[in-house]
């Protein structure tokens, strides 16, 4: 058995040498043996040693090294933690069938895996999964994705207590600026109320620069994010394994995990304006919805069918457009189409006030006026809709309280309470101002 030596030369009469350094010898097959010094077993007396073997190949050399630090590492952080009894300190646990440490320490008392456990499984030291869960520099991309996916397969959650940046942290999926700048007003209203100050991630701008802004978030250690039209959330389970808390705030789409949130209460908004165009005798009402992936746009197209329903005058399918997204484009594009029919609509119900102005402008072209040949109903109530011509009805989301309530769950989260509401829908306001009337000749 010829030896393959680090730290020295070994005799091949006496053997190799036993170093605290570790060592690795050729094996007859090829392989190589991996072997550390683990202390001496305080019953027997008798020397310990954590085994690895490393399989035949061009790179098993360099394996061979990084497993070597590896259980070095994990010598030297059992020692670290463990209690000192009658002046020594206890060897690891050896697993009888591998011969490796860690029969009973990957995981912490009450269940909860530990770091070192995380390490073995994505085949990488301890300060490595260190390092990705503090967000810092020095980690193969590769290798961080891989360390990332099994700290969410894991269910690893981060035991200590970690000291926070005095901040609340808000991701924007998105970034809408009538509605951003309401909702961080409403955060920072609370912030500041705990002594906090707030930030803001534009996550779809950073992931096209090719930054991860999850690595960089990690870094900061905010007390808690606040996540703004989020999709399924992939990195929740990374975020959940640092223990830094998460509330969405108008989730686009259901979550991978649960994840507490807040929303405006979208069906009962539609609802209240379809019933206002009922009242006012329309009975052909179009409808402009936004993406029905998005469960917002959904909620808003149910409420207007309830209404519909109710009034026994069912949603006409040929005057429902879906958008591809709640914008201008989608308004006026679809609007060109409504109006060409042969029977156009007397009204429009718009998923959004951008898609009411897409509206008006395709009405202008047409010369149609508002609201004497059609009305048009908006959602969300920027502060546009009061200065265009005429004033546009609409739907207030109360976007600042949405931000706020969602800053007081995310606290109440950091300071390790629960709550026993896990979403919140809070009321919308039909707000009727110039651009709706009865239709002609009512």
């Amino acid at each position: 058995m010829e030896p393959y030596c680090y730290g020295g030369g070994m005799s091949s009469e006496s053997g190799p040498r036993r170093r605290a350094r570790g060592e690795v010898e050729t094996l007859p097959s090829g392989s190589l043996r991996v072997r550390v010094y683990a202390g001496v077993d305080p019953v027997s007396k008798k020397r310990e040693y954590l085994v690895r073997t490393v399989p035949a190949g061009p790179q098993a050399g360099q394996e061979a090294e990084e497993v070597r630090a590896r259980l070095l590492q994990e010598v030297a952080e059992r020692r670290a933690g463990a209690q000192r009894v009658d002046g020594r300190r206890p060897v690891p646990d050896i697993d009888a069938d591998t011969g490796v440490a860690g029969g009973k320490g990957h995981r912490r008392p009450g269940g909860a895996l530990t770091v070192a456990a995380v390490a073995r499984l994505a085949g990488v030291s301890p300060p490595t999964v260190s390092k990705v869960l503090n967000g810092r520099s020095g980690v193969a991309p590769r290798t961080r994705r891989r360390v990332e996916e099994l700290l969410r397969e894991q269910g690893y959650r981060r035991p200590e207590k970690v000291a926070r940046a005095a901040c609340v942290e808000v991701a924007f999926y998105g970034m809408q600026s009538y509605m951003t700048v309401e909702i961080m007003r409403g955060v920072k209203q609370v912030a500041v109320q705990h002594g906090l100050a707030v930030g803001f991630t534009d996550v779809l701008r950073e992931a096209s620069t090719g930054r991860s802004w999850v690595q960089d978030l990690l870094a900061r250690r905010p007390t808690g994010m606040i996540a703004v039209h989020a999709g399924a959330m992939p990195e929740h389970g990374l975020l959940d394994a640092v223990a830094i808390p998460v509330v969405a705030v108008d989730p686009a789409t259901e979550p991978l995990h649960p994840v507490p949130s807040v929303a405006a209460d979208n069906r009962r908004g539609a609802f209240a304006a379809a019933q206002h165009l009922l009242d006012l005798g329309h009975r052909r009402i179009a409808v402009i919805t936004g993406p029905l992936e998005r469960v917002c746009a959904r909620a808003r197209l149910d409420g207007v069918r309830a209404a519909l329903q109710a009034a026994g005058v069912p949603l006409d399918e040929r005057l429902l457009r879906a958008g591809l997204w709640f914008s201008f484009d989608d308004g006026f594009s679809h609007a060109r189409e409504l109006l060409r029919l042969p029977d156009p609509p007397t009204a429009v119900l718009c998923g959004n006030d951008l898609q009411a102005f897409g509206v008006y402008e395709a009405a202008r072209q047409y010369g149609v006026c508002i609201p004497r040949d059609l009305s048009v109903v908006g959602f969300d109530d920027i502060s546009y809709a009061r200065w265009c011509g005429p004033p546009m009805t609409t739907v207030r989301q109360p976007f600042a309280e949405m931000g706020a309530t969602a800053a007081e769950l995310v606290l109440t989260l950091a300071a390790g309470e629960s709550f026993t509401q896990s979403h919140i829908e809070l009321a919308t306001a039909l707000i009727v101002r110039d651009s709706t009337a009865p239709p002609p000749g009512h």
